[in-house]
């Protein structure tokens, strides 16, 4: 019979030595939006991720104070639009670093909508239109997990086409 190894219980990293070490790790930049009865919001994501193909289902993790999050909840649905390069504008403003809130943030690209009805960046890369499954309460963040109903974005790419990316505390297109 095997013996099992415990392993060695040490204290976890305190948080921002974690948030230095997650700076060094590049992430795609997404923006997640959704639309409820106040109009359309949004947010700046970068913890997205592809779950399975069969059915197309993705997640996003959002902190619970958002309000985007509540929307979203309450709507039942979002979309997940993956940004080109040179859509650093638009990252900051939807990560509430340019003092633009509300429908004013959709004012400078052209959006439109799927199945959901959630907003649709016209050049995203592309743009995951979700309806909500599950949703999972992990420390100080919400994981949401969504169907994907549609798809969208900009499709196929030119040669030398960028997509945007978060490292070093700052977005830039690769």
């Amino acid at each position: 019979m095997t013996e099992l190894v415990q392993p060695v219980r040490r204290a976890a990293p305190d948080a921002p030595l974690y948030r230095d070490a997650m700076a060094r790790v590049a992430s795609a930049v997404h923006i997640v939006t959704t639309v409820g009865p106040g109009g359309r919001i949004g947010l700046t994501a970068t913890a997205v991720a592809s779950v399975s193909d069969t059915p197309p289902t993705v997640l996003v993790s959002i902190a619970r104070p958002s309000r985007t999050l509540a929307v979203i909840e309450a709507s039942g649905v979002f979309c997940i639009n993956t940004l080109p390069g040179g859509c650093e504008d638009l990252a900051e403003i939807f990560a509430s670093r340019r003092g633009i809130d509300g429908e004013a943030r959709f004012a400078s690209r052209h959006w439109s909508s799927l199945a959901t009805g959630a907003p649709v960046l016209a050049e995203a890369v592309a743009a995951f239109d979700c309806r909500l499954v599950a949703a999972h309460d992990i420390a100080t963040h919400r994981v949401l997990i969504g169907e994907v109903v549609g798809l969208g974005g900009a499709g196929a790419q030119p040669a030398g086409a960028t997509s945007l990316i978060y490292r070093g505390r700052r977005f830039e297109a690769v």
